[in-house]
C-alpha cells in the first residue's frame, strides 16, 4: 500500500515563502503524476500543481509565476516551492499521486493521497 507523507506547512506572514515536501513508500509499482492540490474551508479541491515522471508541469491559474513544483525520482518525492504567499493561499494542502503519468489528471485520478498539511497566510 502506498503512503504519502507531508510536510513543511505552517503560518507564514503574507509575502513569505514556504516548501512543502511530500515522501512516497510502500507499493510494488512505480509512481507517475505526482501533484499538490488544496482545499480551502467549505470549497473542493484545487488545482495547485502537477508534474508528471519526465518534468513536464502544469499550475493552476492563481499560483503560476508563485509556486515551483519538482520531483525527485529515486526518492519518491514531490516538492512545492511557494513564495509571494497570499491570504487566500491558506488552505489544506495534499500531496496525490498516480499509476498514470499525466499532468492533467482530474482530482478522482490519483489513486494516492497525504492526509494535508495547513498552510495558513496570515495578511
Amino acid at each position: 500500500q502506498v503512503k504519502l507523507v507531508e510536510s513543511g506547512g505552517g503560518l507564514v506572514q503574507a509575502g513569505g515563502s514556504l516548501r512543502l515536501s511530500c515522501a512516497a513508500s510502500g507499493g510494488d509499482f512505480s509512481i507517475n503524476a505526482m501533484g499538490w492540490f488544496r482545499q480551502a474551508a467549505d470549497e473542493q479541491h484545487e488545482l495547485v500543481a502537477t508534474i508528471e515522471r519526465d518534468g513536464a508541469t502544469k499550475y493552476g491559474d492563481s499560483v503560476k509565476g508563485r509556486f515551483t513544483i519538482s520531483r525527485d525520482n529515486a526518492k519518491n518525492s514531490v516538492f512545492l516551492q511557494m513564495n509571494s504567499l497570499k491570504p487566500e493561499d491558506t488552505a489544506v494542502y495534499y500531496c496525490a499521486a498516480a499509476r498514470s503519468d499525466y499532468i492533467s489528471l482530474t482530482v478522482p485520478e490519483y489513486e494516492y493521497w497525504g492526509q494535508g498539511t495547513q498552510v495558513t497566510v496570515s495578511s
